[in-house]
């Protein structure tokens, strides 16, 4: 796999035309496009059909309901033709286990490539405080936490996780080589952290074994964007050759 198809674009933006236009620009420069919650309540599942055109499509909704809804919404998004999709991991393994079978059986019924489902594990917004106080995990550190997340989930049958690079190590331990890791939280050096709490940079994710990095901003609000994912690559793979920067 080529660096650049190891990025994942978040176009977190405000609206389609935004979307679109970035997606235009970087198509080919990097792996695929995601698309959150944010911009589905914006643009609406059509959109999904418009970037693929353009790419391959990240759905990333974080579903968590009662296992039959997230089930129902796994089949309407297989149907889209999404590459991956995701649901919170705290949503249990029954729903997990659910929502994979759904997409796996709604993959044959239509013929179209069953997307790869990961279970979010721990928001790289949450910090151990928040961890312990407002989601109520207390004795464990969020690493820990990561870890029987990702475990549970492979349990239940789903392809992988994101998870943020501080705890890539402890879920590959746990959930083997073939298991996906996403990481999220990811900022170059030459970016600030935002609104993110445990953050590492593209080269750090790949090195401790990442298969695939989110990346919004340091690219879409990047003077030239197609630049500054040139410049995500090179540091990925000088990551995967060894050469350290």
């Amino acid at each position: 796999m080529n660096s650049k198809d190891q990025i994942i674009l978040a176009l977190d933006v405000d609206t389609e035309e935004e979307a679109l236009s970035l997606a235009n620009r970087l198509s080919g420069h990097v792996g695929a496009f995601k698309v959150s919650l944010r911009l589905f309540s914006i643009a609406g599942p059509q959109i999904v059909g418009r970037l693929q055109e353009m790419g391959q499509v990240f759905i990333d909704l974080k579903l968590h309901d009662i296992p039959s809804t997230v089930a129902a919404a796994g089949r309407a998004l297989t149907r889209l033709g999404c590459s991956m999709l995701t649901a919170h991991a705290a949503g249990g393994t029954v729903m997990l286990r659910e929502l994979a079978n759904a997409v796996s059986e709604e993959s044959r019924k239509t013929s179209k490539p069953a997307p790869t489902v990961l279970a979010v594990t721990v928001l790289t917004s949450i910090n151990q405080r928040q961890l312990e106080e407002d989601m109520l995990i207390s004795n464990m550190l969020v690493r820990d936490a990561a870890m029987r997340f990702a475990s549970r989930a492979q349990s239940a049958g789903v392809g992988g996780v994101i998870c943020s690079a501080s705890e890539i190590a402890a879920v590959r331990a746990t959930c083997g080589q073939d298991f996906k890791i996403v990481t999220s939280g990811i900022r170059p050096t030459w970016y600030g952290s935002n609104d993110q709490k445990r953050i590492n940079t593209p080269y750090e994710a790949i090195k401790r074994g990442a298969d695939y990095v989110v990346i919004g901003r340091p690219i879409t609000r990047a003077p030239h964007p197609v630049a500054a994912a040139h410049a995500i690559a090179e540091e990925i793979e000088s990551a995967l050759t060894g050469f350290e920067i």
